[in-house]
């Protein structure tokens, strides 16, 4: 254990290589699952935390129940889609880090949607009457309250990424693990350990946890200053 803990000090400080590529792509593929989980989950979430339509109840349950949607089922439902004789394999997606933002994508979603849809009832309990009054259409009081919680909402987007970096099932299907190509902090990290490369895998060990307190440190301060900007 002593030398593990040597050689994961002397890859940290002499920043290695390879901990830096892999904490860059699993970064740059989470950051993007990210960024498009929430540009489809936020509005899908507050619609229906406003609108009133048949079959509404049902897409509520199945959103919710998609928030525990195994990663391993959607590893395997994407590749078979994206595989050579799937329905989308012309476009060569599969084992690059485009399906891999691809899965993650499918696994934040949901979370994103329930969350929001949460956070904006919430907030519809109070406002809502105000807004109908006004003649509002559903998307625009939903437009309304989703600016009205921007700032709740930090907490939805910090659980997306939580969700995104620390996915390994899914990733590794579609992406394949492919060292310098497709090879992530979490997959590498199992890899490692099972190499018995123990050095790499702490290492890719605690950049992954110093990462995720990072974001979420920028993320309360972006907050914080927000919410004292705009009061």
């Amino acid at each position: 254990m002593f030398q593990t803990f040597q050689e994961t000090i002397s890859r940290l400080a002499t920043l290695d290589r390879d901990v830096l590529a892999i904490a860059w792509l699993s970064l740059r593929v989470s950051l993007t699952a990210v960024g498009l989980g929430l540009c489809i989950g936020i509005p899908v979430g507050a619609f229906l935390a406003v609108a009133d339509f048949p079959g509404r109840p049902v897409l509520v349950g199945l959103l919710n129940a998609f928030m525990g949607l195994p990663p391993v089922i959607v590893g395997l439902v994407l590749y078979l889609v994206l595989s050579r004789s799937g329905p989308l394999g012309s476009l060569g997606l599969l084992f690059t880090p485009g399906a891999m933002v691809a899965a993650q994508v499918v696994l934040a979603t949901p979370l994103v949607a329930a969350l929001t849809r949460q956070v904006v009832a919430d907030s519809e309990a109070h406002l809502g009457e105000q807004l109908r009054s006004l003649g509002l259409s559903a998307p625009r009081r939903a437009l309304a309250l989703i600016h009205d919680t921007r700032f709740s909402l930090v907490t939805t987007a910090l659980a997306a990424f939580g969700r995104a970096i620390s996915e390994i099932g899914a990733v590794l299907v579609v992406g394949g693990n492919i060292d310098g190509h497709t090879r992530t902090m979490t997959t590498a990290i199992s890899l490692e350990t099972q190499k018995g490369d123990l050095s790499l895998a702490l290492a890719l060990g605690l950049v992954l946890i110093v990462l995720v307190i990072l974001v979420n440190a920028v993320a309360a301060l972006l907050r914080s200053h927000a919410a004292r900007a705009y009061g």
